[in-house]
């Protein structure tokens, strides 16, 4: 072959037509055979070669190589899509979760369910029976949101609860301990789900950070369903009982903390029970605290509503009285003796309803007195939803009922 000018090869050319070139034969015997393509340089431009047997190895062996990579990443991405849409086995949503024994043998549980357990104890051993929970989600820190159906023996109203203890509820220093207790209400429907035990929230790591900061208490939380139905007509409940309806009302302040009582180590006062909740969550857990001092503490209650408006008291006037928290909070403080309780409200200034500000200020400047102790945390641009309610909770409110209340206790 032959070099252009521009030094790019030329095709290559027979020796017949070497020999027509001006320089003649002794032009191609001398200079031909340097560019013969030898091995490794294969045939002439143009001209298929057949791989030799050496080469081929290789080749084979890279796509053996790539068709494992390719197995493997397939195999991954079905796990990964197995794991979201929660199919077993790579997923342990829906196996069984036990929440830990009573220690000790002054902790175990008789036959009839009753724990034996020193008098003067401030823990309550687990009284049973025990319930059937099913693990509904595991987080980062192996602890787990577990879901079980009560049938409420004193409401009459069966629905789902689901639960979460923190990391130290099975750390063997606290084995004879009793664990304070928040029960969360969400806004909203409340039905057929409790939004905060979906961990999008940050519920469950918030009290564990906030624990590990020095700023809360370790509380189990039980989030039960607020309302026995969607709300999708505009009918709630108000976290109530009213009549010729379900007992909502009962199936939060006795059925709820009954079944915690009768699966965790709980406290036995009411220094161990709060309730928090945001909207109607808000008020159901206000009123709670309100209508039952001697069996709660201390609420959080963000941008809840001050009083009953639900549509199904119409016709029932005596009991809404009965369930509306400041008349609750008047006879509160105007009866001597009343236990104290400590309120936690906090409002966004930007929420959509603009009265629940000035309606939660207007509370607290009237009935933030005698027996009734109460903070207000103002969240600058804060909206109406549980995602600016929880990151504020550890900005004053969880503080404020956690330096009152006690646990893990024995």
């Amino acid at each position: 072959m032959s070099y252009s000018p521009d030094g790019q090869h030329q095709p290559y050319r027979s020796e017949g037509q070497y020999q027509q070139q001006p320089y003649g034969a002794s032009y191609t015997q001398q200079y031909e055979p340097q560019y013969q393509p030898e091995p490794p340089y294969g045939p002439p431009y143009g001209e298929p070669e057949e791989p030799r047997y050496e080469e081929r190895r290789p080749r084979r062996g890279r796509r053996w190589l790539i068709a494992g990579v390719s197995v493997l990443a397939l195999a991954g991405i079905a796990a990964g899509v197995m794991y979201h849409f929660e199919i077993p086995p790579f997923t342990d949503k829906g196996k069984d979760v036990s929440f830990g024994q009573p220690a000790g043998g002054g902790g175990q549980a008789g036959a009839d369910g009753a724990a034996k357990q020193a008098a003067n104890s401030k823990a309550l051993m687990p009284t049973g029976p025990k319930a059937e929970f099913k693990n509904s989600m595991t987080l980062a820190d192996g602890t787990h949101v577990a879901v079980t159906t009560l049938d409420g023996k004193k409401s009459g109203f069966k629905g789902k609860v689901w639960v979460w203890a923190p990391k130290e509820y099975n750390d063997p220093k606290f084995a004879k301990s009793g664990f304070p207790v928040m029960i969360a209400l969400p806004g909203g429907a409340g039905y057929p789900n409790n939004y905060w035990m979906g961990t999008d929230l940050g519920l469950q790591t918030s009290i564990s950070k906030w624990y590990a900061e020095g700023k809360s208490k370790p509380f189990i939380l039980a989030m039960p369903v607020l309302n026995p139905g969607p709300d999708d007509k505009g009918v709630y409940w108000d976290g109530s009982d009213i009549p010729d309806q379900p007992k909502m009302g009962t199936w939060l302040t006795e059925d709820v903390p009954d079944l915690v009582k009768a699966n965790f180590r709980t406290v036995k006062s009411r220094d161990g029970w709060a309730y928090m909740g945001s909207s109607t969550g808000g008020f159901a857990s206000l009123k709670a605290v309100l209508k039952y001092p001697e069996k709660f503490k201390a609420a959080i209650c963000s941008g809840p509503d001050i009083v009953p408006d639900s549509s199904l008291w119409k016709g029932h006037d005596k009991e809404k009285a009965e369930n509306n928290p400041e008349l609750l909070a008047k006879a509160m403080i105007d009866k001597k003796g009343s236990p104290d309780v400590y309120l936690a409200f906090q409002v966004g200034d930007n929420e959509s309803n603009k009265k629940t500000l000035p309606d939660v200020q207007k509370f607290v400047a009237t009935y933030g007195k005698g027996p009734i102790h109460t903070s207000l945390r103002v969240i600058p641009g804060g909206q109406h939803n549980a995602k600016t309610y929880v990151p504020n909770m550890g900005e004053g409110p969880i503080q404020f009922i956690s330096k009152v209340m006690e646990g893990p206790v024995e």
